[in-house]
């Protein structure tokens, strides 16, 4: 993208960060969406562990999630991968479970699912954008 024009670099980046709200907006909706339309609020268990899946690679990890994708000999590193796949498989735990008590029905569940797969997805793409070097989007 160097031999492209400004204002087209501007354009590409505000269409990826347009996108990746895209995603986020559509992964609320199905969040809600599995609650109001069976009329039931239990499946909003899993924000929970959505608020909490962010939390060791935060607090632990820092701005390095570089090393988060490689083997590491740093105890923090692999108790940040622990607890992060904990309250991955969390997110997903949680509507099985409640489903297998009859709380939710299958609708529900595939709804509730499907919002932790389009946020997952939507965390790969932001990812991604970071790894193209210096015109990516940074939290830090």
């Amino acid at each position: 993208m160097v031999d492209m024009p400004g204002y087209m670099v501007a354009c590409l980046r505000s269409g990826k960060l347009a996108f990746l709200a895209i995603l986020v907006s559509g992964g609320v909706v199905l969040q809600i969406l599995a609650c109001a339309l069976y009329d039931n609020w239990w499946p909003m268990l899993t924000v929970i562990m959505y608020l909490l899946l962010p939390m060791p690679l935060l607090f632990f990890a820092g701005s390095d999630t570089s090393s988060l994708f490689s083997e590491s000999n740093n105890s923090w590193v692999d108790a940040t991968k622990f607890l992060t796949g904990a309250s991955a498989v969390g997110s997903i735990a949680i509507p099985v479970i409640l489903k297998h008590a009859g709380v939710i029905g299958w609708g529900a569940m595939a709804m509730e699912l499907s919002s932790f797969f389009v946020f997952v997805i939507a965390m790969m793409c932001y990812i991604k954008m970071n790894d193209d070097g210096e015109n990516g989007y940074s939290m830090f």
